[in-house]
């Protein structure tokens, strides 16, 4: 839209199509072919096969999908409670307090992944409240690692929302609980489910503080993606990070098309 002439458009595309091909496609397509490949010694895959997702099928990948799609919808379901919560909260607190509690929120986002982890070992490796070593230091996390991501979209909601919806129902006799789930919420649904498929794209795809706490009998897919390439198995990883990158890619769309059809979009 901001480049009138005809040749200028079609260079502005020619380099789009140039690094969109090389840094996303082109990743991913080798990715695909590694996972695809029964035998690479030149340029391209000398034989195809689907042995390796055969063996990775028959291996504990179901176990792992299992572990990785539960982590992720536990996760995602308590940010997206707690980051519209606060958000919600602050709202009616004055703009310093606002944004000073708000930074509490994003303070885990600077931290290194690996560094959650660790601190969440150190921190729950004792009584009174002892998770190491189950399933539910897992769960936190993930929970740590994207809540403020969900706090910041539904803000951001929250600052484009018009507050004259809200005040023609208060007007109306609207109490506050039946404004909020009524008014407020229907209003910020697609920021919610925005921020609901952000979170459990990123917990999907989380590694570093995971293989830090993770328990046995709980590995998920990233944690065994890298268990595989570390002991040099190069195809079967591969054929792992297809089967988490459909996984996620399918619960987003279906995702997507319910929230479509929640809104009436």
């Amino acid at each position: 839209m901001l480049v009138w002439p005809r040749s200028g458009r079609i260079a502005i595309w020619a380099i789009f199509a140039l690094l969109f091909g090389v840094l996303f496609l082109a990743p991913l397509a080798v990715i695909l072919l590694s996972s695809l490949t029964g035998q690479w010694n030149g340029v391209l895959p000398s034989s195809l096969t689907l042995e390796h997702y055969s063996d990775v099928v028959q291996g504990s990948a179901g176990d792992s999908v299992k572990a990785s799609l539960v982590t992720g919808f536990a996760a995602s379901a308590l940010a997206l409670v707690s980051g519209a919560w606060a958000a919600l909260a602050l709202r009616v607190q004055g703009a310093t307090m606002e944004r000073l509690l708000g930074l509490l929120f994003f303070i885990p986002s600077a931290v290194p992944s690996v560094s959650v982890g660790l601190g969440l070992l150190v921190a729950f490796s004792n009584p009174p409240l002892l998770l190491n070593g189950t399933v539910a230091i897992v769960m936190v996390a993930h929970f740590v690692l994207i809540s403020a991501f969900t706090f910041g979209d539904v803000s951001a909601g929250l600052a484009r929302l018009s507050p004259d919806f809200e005040q023609v129902a208060s007007s109306l006799g609207a109490r506050p609980a039946y404004r909020l789930w009524h008014v407020t919420l229907p209003l910020l649904a697609p920021y919610l489910a925005a921020a609901f498929g952000l979170t459990f794209a990123l917990s999907m795809g989380e590694l570093g503080a995971t293989v830090m706490v993770y328990p046995p009998g709980w590995v998920t897919l990233p944690v065994s993606i890298f268990s595989l390439t570390d002991r040099g198995d190069i195809f079967a990883g591969a054929a792992l990070s297809m089967i988490l990158v459909a996984a996620t890619l399918v619960l987003l769309l279906g995702l997507e098309r319910i929230t479509r059809r929640a809104t009436g979009s």
